[in-house]
């Protein structure tokens, strides 16, 4: 009997009941053909590797992480609800010890939801991975986190969420935002005031392959991380890299998403995009689950698999080789905000989102206190064509007295104002969430 070098839990939530449209690409059928082919390789017959059930995730786990206009429940499903939970549970199953490593094999995704939710944008309402890392930080004492996000679209709601985070270090591995949705995720956006490097982006050209990706996983990634030194690795496991994908450009393989996982060594891996579902999916998460527990995963290849095909040009990989100078200097000689922000005194940034999913368009502004002591208090002015004016106000982890205070105060002048159609507050001090 084969058995795992490392004890992994698997949680499996295809969403039977949840699809943007029966024919959209984010559907049912994007996890039931991998759920067929795991069974089919006899993965669930390997010593240490056990099938776990999804938690629920709570409204209270969700307004932890994000501010939902007109609610939680306005902006989510019971799938959604669920996708959340199978993330939770793989952290739970990880950080009381029961596995060594876990894979949330859910849907809906969630990397393109932001701080501010109003509605669907990039197939995501809510984001699994920041909702799973708020609560691991409320219910365990790990503070230190990387995500390394691999989907091929830019994680901008991963990235808006932890931008001003200094202990959640967010690395994004994606296809160039010049030629792909959301058109963001330069190496010049690299993190706020009090994070300024915690946000590290890796833009590759389309039609890159193994070879760069892998190339930037040893020469960029694996640095950052063992600089960083995280407690936790999640993988936000976007599958959409693939050489069959339908709506991407990139030429990355089953065997290489293996390699990659093997590299990265990740404790946590949430699913995100892939849309091609009988062509890579089963493939590609049969790659990756073997490559965390620890087993052969020489032998998975797609049986349309070319390697002359979908080999890279060597111009690419003469780009990907001169981005690294980039990437490693945004991390470790990030810009300063030294001489432009006074201690006590708020920064500010506007910015106008739009929701392509659902048709929204929402603008922002977001004003973070500078705080010598803390990451800062800070708030989000937030309007969109479905919602009226509304204001967030988060008092963030390991809040100093200070700003605990200043909170109080910003939240005692908004209910005076009378100019916002609703008002919530996270404080993650009191862990205390308001909304009126």
């Amino acid at each position: 009997m084969i058995k795992a070098k490392n004890r992994m839990g698997l949680i499996f939530f295809p969403a039977y009941d949840w699809a943007i449209s029966p024919t959209h690409p984010e559907r049912e059928e994007r996890l039931l053909y991998t759920q067929d082919q795991l069974r089919e390789e006899g993965i669930f017959d390997i010593q240490g590797l056990v099938e776990y059930k999804p938690d629920i995730a709570r409204e209270e786990d969700v307004l932890r992480t994000h501010f939902c206009f007109p609610d939680a429940a306005g902006v989510t499903t019971e799938s959604h609800m669920i996708s959340a939970g199978g993330a939770i549970k793989a952290a739970r199953l990880l950080l009381d010890g029961q596995v060594d490593k876990a894979f949330a094999l859910v849907r809906p995704p969630g990397h393109h939801a932001m701080k501010s939710v109003h509605g669907n944008r990039g197939f995501c309402n809510i984001n699994n991975e920041a909702i799973m890392i708020e609560y691991i930080r409320d219910h365990y004492s790990t503070r230190r986190i990387a995500v390394v996000d691999t989907d091929c679209h830019h994680g901008d709601g991963t990235q808006d969420i932890y931008w001003n985070d200094p202990n959640v270090l967010y690395i994004s591995i994606h296809q160039d935002g010049r030629t792909l949705y959301p058109g963001s995720g330069h190496v010049s956006e690299c993190g706020g005031p009090t994070a300024a490097g915690r946000t590290v982006n890796i833009p590759l050209p389309p039609g890159t392959s193994d070879e760069g990706f892998l190339y930037a996983i040893d020469e960029m990634v694996l640095p950052i991380l063992k600089h960083f030194k995280p407690e936790i690795i999640v993988n936000s496991a976007g599958q959409d890299n693939h050489y069959s994908d339908p709506i991407t450009n990139m030429n990355f393989s089953a065997q290489g998403y293996a390699m990659l996982n093997d590299r990265l060594d990740p404790d946590i891996a949430v699913l995100e995009g892939g849309y091609s579902i009988q062509g890579a999916l089963p493939y590609v998460n049969l790659g990756i689950i073997l490559a965390m527990a620890g087993i052969d995963y020489s032998h998975v290849r797609e049986p349309d698999y070319d390697a002359a095909a979908v080999r890279q040009d060597k111009g690419i990989m003469d780009y990907v080789k001169r981005l690294k100078e980039a990437v490693l200097g945004v991390y470790f000689n990030p810009p300063t905000y030294e001489g432009l922000l006074p201690y006590r005194q708020y920064l500010t940034r506007r910015k106008n989102v739009f929701y392509d999913t659902d048709g929204i368009r929402e603008t922002q502004l977001e004003s973070i206190m500078r705080c010598g002591e803390c990451t800062g208090v800070w708030s989000l002015e937030t309007s969109s064509t479905v919602y009226p004016l509304s204001l967030g106000i988060e008092i963030p982890v390991g809040a100093c007295t200070a700003c605990e205070k200043e909170g109080g105060r910003l939240l005692d002048n908004a209910k005076k104002s009378g100019k916002y159609k609703t008002i919530q507050m996270i404080d993650r001090v009191k862990k205390e969430y308001y909304s009126r």
